[in-house]
């Protein structure tokens, strides 16, 4: 039986799909660390942290997407990412992620009590997975 060289991914958020397309790998974090994830890989099923999704397609593209988090199943040949947020990376804007996690770690230094201290930590790792999001970006785009 010949090897699969690439699989199908879908990425899918609650308000449209995103990617849909062939790819060789996938890179995301995962909840236990990061996966890199080629044809044949075992099944897995596993939550995402808030973070890039880098896509290797068949044409040596790479793709970077934004996940707010998640969920991620792998099967032999096909790869479902559902996430509440996916926003490809050229739709991040630098000054908004910047002023959204100064002011939840203004919010969090204040340490009120009528305040939600998860909801705010939640807003700061988002923050802090768009950031990642744009670094990569910018990696790829230093490349070409």
């Amino acid at each position: 039986m010949a090897k699969l060289l690439n699989m199908h991914v879908d990425i899918v958020s609650a308000e449209e799909a995103i990617f849909s397309g062939r790819a060789q790998m996938v890179v995301a974090r995962g909840t236990w660390g990061d996966l890199g994830i080629t044809a044949g890989h075992t099944p897995l099923l596993t939550l995402l942290l808030p973070g890039p999704v880098k896509i290797l397609t068949p044409t040596d593209q790479e793709i970077i997407i934004f996940v707010s988090g998640g969920i991620l199943e792998v099967q032999p040949d096909i790869i479902t990412i559902l996430a509440d947020t996916v926003l490809r990376g050229e739709d991040l804007n630098e000054a908004e992620i910047l002023k959204a996690k100064k002011l939840a770690e203004e919010v969090i230094a204040q340490n009120k009590s009528d305040f939600d201290y998860g909801l705010a930590q939640a807003e700061l790792v988002r923050a802090a997975g768009m950031l990642r999001a744009l670094q990569s970006l910018r990696k790829q785009v230093g490349k070409r």
